[in-house]
């Protein structure tokens, strides 16, 4: 069986340096760390991860819990976290929130059970008691896409501007009845980009219409249902809050035989894979989701490694991605 030091042989560094590369306790050249993962597939070195848990109380494991199955947005965002861990030598488990408070709580609490070393959390509407219990067991959190305290490390992406920014480009376009499909109230995001909404509506002087904002959800159906009641209002342009709302959108607008962009304008929050292939193409503001779950994985092994430091807040530029929806 290989041991560390026939890594160390191989890579032609210290078995001190491997130690650093498989445990993440100290910042190694890229080029001495790629040595030394080489060294690793080489060799089928195996770190015995149950030995090093009992004589350090860190299980080399952290749990992301978010909706990730039900929103796929999220997705990107795991890509990120993933990476990271995995470089640093952690091993990820995922939980699916759903968006309940209830089971938010529940799987956070089997997560601490389990002994993992932190967690990166994408907060319900709710998370009261979730935010309570890790404080109160001073767990490492971070908190991801939905900044909702900044007692906590937490990493997200700007969400007002960008939805201001939107309107500005509808409003420069001439429209004038602009309607926005937001989402799940009380989230963080939802909030954020109703604000930026409503600040776009104001800085060109568009009088506020509160029949032409409709609270969706992650779900289609619910965002079909939101947009067929602001196409009783006649918009001429529409704003959704995500993607999983801009896909019922486009399925509401369908079923009512309208166009895009040629009876009514489109646009998003959020890129996804089809949104280059959809006829017309979309224009959406595109979100850094795999900085997001990097940063966040970066912020929590820093949280882990240094309990006492203080929380960070980081806002991640989004980027206007200018396709045909909107009829220029």
């Amino acid at each position: 069986m290989a041991t560390t030091a026939d890594v160390a042989r191989m890579a032609g560094v210290s078995t001190a340096t491997v130690s650093h590369v498989i445990n993440g306790t100290r910042k190694v050249r890229e080029e001495t760390r790629r040595l030394v993962e080489e060294a690793i597939e080489a060799t089928g070195y195996s770190p015995n991860t149950l030995a090093r848990s009992l004589a350090t109380a860190s299980t080399r494991s952290i749990a992301v819990v978010m909706s990730a199955i039900t929103n796929p947005y999220f997705g990107q965002v795991l890509q990120g976290v993933e990476s990271e861990a995995v470089r640093h030598g952690y091993t990820l488990l995922l939980a699916d929130s759903r968006d309940d408070p209830d089971h938010e709580l529940h799987l956070v609490r089997g997560m601490h059970e389990r002994r993992v070393d932190g967690i990166i959390l994408a907060a319900s509407a709710v998370p009261k008691r979730t935010l309570e219990y890790l404080s109160a067991h001073e767990l490492p959190v971070v908190l991801a896409d939905r900044l909702v305290d900044d007692h906590y490390d937490q990493v997200g992406a700007d969400n007002a501007e960008p939805t201001a920014e939107l309107v500005d480009h509808l409003a420069h376009r001439g429209h004038r009845r602009i309607g926005l499909v937001a989402g799940r109230r009380g989230l963080a995001t939802t909030e954020e980009r109703v604000r930026g909404f409503r600040e776009g509506l104001r800085r060109n002087d568009l009088e506020p219409d509160p029949d032409l904002l409709a609270e969706g959800h992650s779900l289609t159906e619910s965002a079909v249902e939101a947009t067929r009641r602001l196409l009783d209002h006649r918009p001429t342009a529409l704003i959704t809050a995500n993607n999983g709302m801009t896909i019922g959108a486009m399925q509401a607008l369908g079923e009512a035989g309208l166009r895009v962009p040629a009876d009514i304008a489109l646009v998003g929050f959020d890129d996804f894979l089809w949104a280059e292939w959809f006829a017309p193409r979309l224009t959406v503001i595109a979100q850094p989701c795999g900085d997001i779950g990097t940063e966040a994985a970066r912020l929590l092994l820093r949280r882990i490694g240094a309990p006492g430091v203080e929380p960070e807040t980081h806002r991640l530029p989004s980027r206007f991605v200018h396709r045909d929806s909107c009829g220029c």
